[in-house]
């Protein structure tokens, strides 16, 4: 079995946040508290949970827009989180990301063109003025917009329109890897199926691997390959698409996909409705991060914090309830 194109262990994100009077008191948001990941070539991993959860800061430390308190991203079998900087322009161009709003993340002052023109350059694809020209004008009908467009700006777009330039932009610079931060999150449901067709489509084409950060689990189970749901800053459980939304383990992934709507008119699920809110990640629960308000809870949930077990043959989960199987490596 070939190496995984990504590889991520034992990642930990916590910012310092200033408390009290005068500020002089130090705590940390425990963002990213722990996770463990790969992604093979040509795959869709699909990160999933709750707003706040820690899935964006997971995405962003792969992409080294910070620096992580502790841990290793590994990118075809090299360490990235701690790289040099002429290692990280090689990186950036082997992984790129498509963010949740499409017209925040485009420079209002700059042409299509422009926009698309830009990481051509920075990375040198281009051999003359007219491949430029041909590679900008070839990502147009990539991601199907009119050519007449390029001398546009992202003002002049509707958002599906500006999230397709997104994504011309970073096929440009011709990655391996794509981070798709909640890439579908800001459009309305046609628009979405839209793009999210665009995005298999184009992994078929070039051999994509795609880190699909989201929490709309309808969406997530059109397109994706795995799933890894997040809690609280850290992974309960692993599994291929078929055994997450067919025999969910782990009580907060059943009740996730409880208040999934079913597509037949009329037919209803049995929700899970859970208790309380999810607590501060400044101050996480001792145990398992989900005790407070799981449906399961026992004493050793309360004390004793659940790795990540062996639940079926591709299956993982974090769940004191999967006893006797053997703890993950």
């Amino acid at each position: 079995m070939s190496p995984p194109l990504l590889q991520v262990n034992d990642l930990k994100k916590h910012f310092p946040v200033k408390t009290g009077l005068f500020s002089r008191k130090s705590e940390f948001v425990y963002a990213v508290d722990g996770v463990s990941l790969e992604i093979a070539r040509g795959e869709t991993l699909s990160l999933v949970g709750e707003s706040g959860c820690g899935k964006s800061t997971v995405g962003r430390a792969i992409l080294r827009l910070f620096d992580i308190t502790s841990g290793q991203v590994i990118l075809d079998g090299k360490r990235i989180d701690d790289a040099a900087p002429g290692t990280m322009r090689q990186m950036r161009r082997r992984v790129q990301v498509v963010f949740q709003d499409p017209f925040s993340s485009l420079n209002p002052r700059m042409r299509v063109r422009d926009i698309l023109a830009e990481p051509i350059r920075n990375f040198g694809l281009a051999k003359s003025a007219e491949d430029l020209e041909v590679r900008v004008t070839a990502l147009m009908d990539t991601v199907r917009l009119p050519r007449e467009a390029l001398n546009r700006r992202p003002h002049e777009f509707s958002g599906g329109q500006r999230q397709r330039i997104g994504i011309a932009r970073a096929l440009a610079a011709e990655p391996e890897l794509i981070v798709c931060d909640e890439a579908v999150s800001a459009l309305d449901v046609s628009v979405k199926a839209q793009i999210v067709n665009l995005l298999q489509d184009l992994q078929s084409e070039f051999g994509l691997a795609l880190l699909f950060i989201s929490h709309d689990l309808a969406i997530v189970e059109h397109m994706t390959h795995r799933v890894a749901v997040m809690y609280l800053g850290k992974i309960v459980e692993v599994a291929p698409r078929r055994d997450i939304f067919a025999a969910p383990r782990h009580p907060y992934t059943k009740a996730l996909l409880s208040a999934v709507p079913l597509p037949e008119p009329g037919a209803q699920r049995n929700p899970i409705i859970l208790k309380g809110d999810v607590p501060s990640p400044i101050n996480p629960p001792s145990g398992c991060r989900f005790h407070t308000r799981c449906p399961f809870v026992f004493d050793r949930c309360r004390t004793e914090e659940p790795t990540l077990r062996v639940a079926g043959a591709e299956q993982w989960v974090a769940c004191h309830l999967e006893e006797g199987a053997p703890t993950a490596a």
